[in-house]
């Protein structure tokens, strides 16, 4: 049974457009430095799951979109690039540390659900991002991914 996830990413480094305009309309979702949500990439994400896009540090922080994972999790290329902004020289090809995943886009909300409107959801309140906001990659219960996608996808 697919999950349901929920990548954030500012809108001005890769926003939901961009996800739109790539080849296939699907990119590697990279550059996580985070061990929780790199932990999550490489050992729950799985190929048929559904992400929730999400933008942050912009003016109306929310959900803009939907993808579903095309590409099961593997070592970030980036790690091993010294010229990269997320090179790790402590990481190896025998013993990577950082992992992606491919996402292809699906939909581009016609509103943002807002973080404002999640936080003022009584039925969302113990979503991650709600307690760890910070957190770039983390997972959405069924029964939140439901509510989202009728009480505030459809707006």
């Amino acid at each position: 049974m697919a999950r349901h996830w929920l990548f954030k990413s500012e809108p001005h480094v890769f926003s939901i457009d961009d996800l739109e305009k790539a080849p296939s309309k699907t990119t590697r979702w990279d550059g996580v430095r985070n061990y929780q949500a790199r932990n999550l990439l490489r050992d729950e994400i799985k190929v048929g799951d559904q992400v929730f896009v999400y933008h942050s540090q912009c003016k109306v922080p929310g959900i803009v979109g939907l993808a579903k994972v095309v590409k099961a999790s593997y070592p970030d290329p980036a790690q091993f690039d010294p010229e990269n902004t997320y090179y790790d020289p402590k990481a190896t090809a025998d013993n990577p540390r950082w992992f992606c995943v491919d996402i292809q886009h699906e939909k581009t909300f016609a509103k943002v659900i807002a973080l404002q409107d999640i936080k003022q959801d009584p039925s969302l309140h113990d979503m991650v991002l709600l307690r760890q906001g910070r957190l770039s990659v983390q997972p959405v219960t069924p029964e939140q991914a439901k509510i989202l996608l009728r009480d505030h996808a459809a707006k």
